[in-house]
């Protein structure tokens, strides 16, 4: 008799599993809304779902008599523009300074200190400061999440070229590689995987600083509008957008992995050793 810990579930059961708990949230969920509407019909806190549908027709199907765009994929298009531009911009110097730190003792002797002393700095505590030196336009928004997430995907970064065998290293020195060739030609490709990894595991805390960011100085944004309509109570609004800022970081992590998969088969085929 195979025992349960052996059994694996073939690839519909796992998608049927993996559906299930929000079959059966949005169940829950249906049902405490009629029993909050039955006794009081105008309660906003758990909005029906025709309610939340008419909501969402207004803001994704029905252009504003103001501007003649549609709210909710002009919020969507602005978050993600600045999600995409923090994130590059994070990923490009962790590399950086992961790969360098890692390598060189000397870089990592200067920098390592002061990325561990900005990775415990609260990125919220200093976001008066980026608003009073940047504005409040688009470039203090991307500065937070860059802040925010450099230091935790630079310092995993370090730790995995660290964790290289050294002997490949010194096999390299032996057969003529200098240091740029080292750096380009071993740890860069066995890091660059990694460095994936790392984006997808700090996507949750990006998504954070950014709606934090649009609800404190923005005029467009999925945060701007979730804490705009907070003051009316418009659950049927703020409940769709959380739901759609969950899909839209489900779908990026999802998007990366397909990634790193089709680029680095290797490191994926490593993994499921």
């Amino acid at each position: 008799m195979t025992k349960l810990i052996n059994k694996r579930p073939t690839k519909w059961l796992a998608l049927c599993l993996g559906l299930l708990p929000f079959i059966v949230a949005l169940f829950i969920y249906q049902a405490a809304s009629s029993a909050r509407k039955a006794e009081n019909p105008q309660d906003k806190l758990l909005p029906s779902f025709t309610e939340i549908k008419t909501a969402m027709v207004r803001l994704a199907a029905t252009p504003s008599k103001r501007t003649g765009e549609y709210p909710f994929w002009e919020d969507t298009k602005s978050s993600l523009v600045r999600l995409l531009k923090g994130v590059s911009i994070a990923a490009v110097i962790a590399l950086t300074v992961g790969l360098l730190a890692g390598a060189i003792p000397l870089v990592s002797a200067g920098i390592t200190p002061t990325i561990t002393a900005i990775s415990l700095i609260p990125p919220m505590a200093i976001l008066p400061i980026l608003f009073i030196v940047f504005g409040l336009g688009e470039t203090a928004k991307v500065v937070l999440i860059v802040i925010g997430i450099t230091p935790i995907m630079a310092r995993d970064l370090y730790q995995r070229v660290v964790e290289i065998p050294s002997e490949q290293l010194v096999k390299a020195q032996t057969l003529g590689a200098h240091s740029f060739h080292i750096l380009h030609r071993i740890l860069l490709p066995q890091i660059a995987p990694r460095l994936i990894d790392a984006v997808r595991l700090t996507l949750g805390t990006a998504w954070l600083f950014l709606i934090a960011a649009e609800a404190i100085a923005a005029t467009d944004g999925l945060g701007y509008r979730i804490f705009l309509v907070r003051r009316y109570m418009s659950m049927d609004v703020i409940l769709p957008y959380v739901a759609w800022i969950a899909l839209l970081a489900f779908v990026s992590d999802w998007l990366l992995l397909k990634l790193s998969q089709l680029s680095f088969p290797w490191y994926h085929q490593n993994q499921a050793r």
